[in-house]
């Protein structure tokens, strides 16, 4: 059971650095290895309550992992990505550069399993190129790496 996507009527915020260093592993689980995450990257949202969705770069230089996934992403309640309904947990993020859009593809990060994918595309609303952002979903409900941007929900 995944959860209903309805509008989100919680008030989500944006994690704060305090809340992201507690909530992000300095080294991810990623299949079979443990990969350093560029903490100074990570972004999150909170419902205040104790529960998070965040996403970091990982640092794959060496790593099996290299070219396929670029960020590890943790999701404490249910959340819609396009087509890609992500339960609860812990994935992983690799993405491809098109040549006006982003592949965004979904692993699982223990298993590496490939769970789909999804369109980033240019955003000319975001003016800050990122490395890794999530939105809240009271100001835009997107996840934008670089400056390519898409939409999620949060599920119950």
């Amino acid at each position: 059971m995944v959860g209903t996507f309805a509008q989100e009527t919680r008030p989500w915020r944006a994690a704060t650095d305090t809340e992201l260093k507690a909530l992000i592993p300095a080294r991810a689980p990623v299949i079979q290895e443990r990969i350093e995450t560029e903490l100074r990257t990570a972004s999150g949202i909170t419902d205040g309550k104790g529960k998070y969705v965040a996403g970091v770069v990982l640092i794959t230089a060496g790593y099996s992992a290299e070219g396929r996934y670029s960020h590890y992403f943790v999701a404490q309640v249910p959340v819609k990505i396009g087509d890609v309904q992500l339960s609860a947990g812990e994935y992983l993020i690799g993405w491809k550069h098109n040549e006006d859009s982003l592949t965004v593809n979904f692993y699982e990060a223990a298993s590496g399993k490939f769970l789909g994918s999804v369109e980033a595309v240019r955003n000319a609303s975001v003016t800050r190129v990122e490395s890794f952002r999530v939105w809240p979903p009271g100001d835009k409900s997107l996840i934008q790496i670089g400056r390519f941007t898409f939409p999620y929900q949060i599920g119950s």
